[in-house]
């Protein structure tokens, strides 16, 4: 039946690119849909894990920052190296985009389209798809798996796993920027392999706002779960707070963003979730990319293995070996968002606390291979005992 797939993945970003491709280069039959023309906001920060695990090229870096800087409701300012490395900064237009042709290279076919309803599974162990097309008006395809990566109000995820609608979400708001001249950069404070991150409550109540080098333009945004804080004007200060006043603004994005990840990814049938749809993104730094495209390969990988067996527990495994390897991050994480970024006072302290060599080691390490490190026990006491007298107000720094 030429309108029939072993897996419909629904959503084209990197999670569901990424659950495509793999998809398809084992032999499978999959339809991947995406909605044409949108852009997600995004800092567009990839870590070096990412690059390795999933093969990106280096011509797809449109930058490699080298230094982070966090800066204080005082104007404090601490700057920390990435020694021996560097983040890789994406544009998500051209990313997401070779993420998908790669998809398609792979074997999958593509749709522009969005997917207005999944079915449950029939007895011949289909789900029907019903998608609006840009081009061919309606239509409907059938599947016998279906990934739901269609971002943190997945349509999927609310029609057919139990549970989703009680996800919540924060949103997300940045500016693409035309960046200054070559000459100008010193003279406006901005450099090219720097990302700056500003801990204030002008800019953001509970978060944090950021401007992030893309080689010739730059991200400048922030986010909060507070619905009467005005995203747009507090970006419009932060422009004026990082020296950016003037330069022309290419695009204005917006989108809401996952507070953590679902309790359930899959409906129990031949439905899984994936990426923003699952909950995935990492609290505290707001960081997604490699979380989506990991979900994605477990989606995948579970996917697979119940088109292979016919065993609908096999699609619980993408969320369970997720969490085994990085909900203790998340949980670590979301308790240290919740408690630094909640007062003026504790984002000063936070920052302060950043000038510290064990933390700004252990940070980066964690950040940049996905996991905490085990193997210095002292540098772990030393950071304990660093953040208690922080909290009692005896450090100095």
């Amino acid at each position: 039946m030429s309108n029939s797939y072993d897996a419909v993945v629904i959503g084209g970003g990197p999670s569901g690119a990424t659950a495509a491709n793999d998809l398809a280069l084992e032999g499978w039959k999959v339809l991947l849909l995406d909605r044409a023309g949108r852009i997600k906001p995004c800092g567009g920060a990839i870590p070096p894990r990412l690059i390795a695990d999933f093969d990106i090229p280096d011509h797809l870096l449109v930058a490699k920052v080298r230094c982070a800087r966090m800066i204080s409701p005082s104007d404090q300012r601490v700057d920390i190296p990435i020694e021996n490395g560097f983040v890789g900064m994406v544009n998500r237009e051209s990313f997401d985009e070779w993420l998908r042709t790669r998809a398609q290279q792979s074997g999958a076919h593509r749709m522009a389209g969005i997917c207005e309803q999944v079915d449950a599974m029939d007895h011949e162990g289909f789900s029907s798809v019903h998608i609006a097309t840009d081009t061919a008006g309606s239509l409907t395809v059938r599947a016998r798996l279906v990934i739901g990566a269609d971002g943190a109000r997945s349509r999927v995820a609310s029609q057919r796993v139990p549970g989703a609608q009680k996800g919540k979400t924060v949103f997300a708001y940045h500016e693409i920027l035309r960046a200054p001249r070559q000459e100008e950069w010193g003279e406006r404070g901005y450099d090219a392999e720097r990302c700056d991150v500003y801990y204030r409550g002008e800019f953001s109540p509970d978060f944090y706002g950021w401007m992030f080098p893309h080689g010739d333009c730059l991200s400048v945004g922030t986010g909060s779960m507070d619905k009467g804080f005005s995203l747009r004007s507090a970006t419009s200060r932060l422009r004026g707070a990082a020296g950016l006043v003037g330069l022309e603004v290419l695009r204005r994005e917006g989108a809401p963003i996952p507070l953590k990840p679902l309790r359930r990814w899959d409906d129990g049938k031949n439905v899984v979730l994936a990426g923003d749809a699952a909950g995935v993104v990492a609290p505290a730094s707001g960081e997604g990319i490699y979380y989506a495209m990991l979900g994605g390969r477990l989606a995948a990988e579970a996917g697979s293995a119940f088109l292979k067996t016919g065993q609908a527990r096999c699609l619980s495994w993408a969320r369970q070996v997720f969490m085994k390897e990085h909900g203790r991050v998340f949980f670590v994480l979301g308790l240290l968002q919740h408690f630094w970024y909640g007062t003026e006072k504790r984002r000063e302290q936070f920052v302060k606390i950043c000038r510290d060599k064990d933390v700004q080691q252990i940070t980066f390490d964690a950040y940049m291979n996905k996991r905490l490190v085990r193997k210095k026990p002292m540098a772990h006491l030393r950071i304990l005992a660093k953040d208690v007298a922080h909290l009692l107000g005896l450090a100095r720094v």
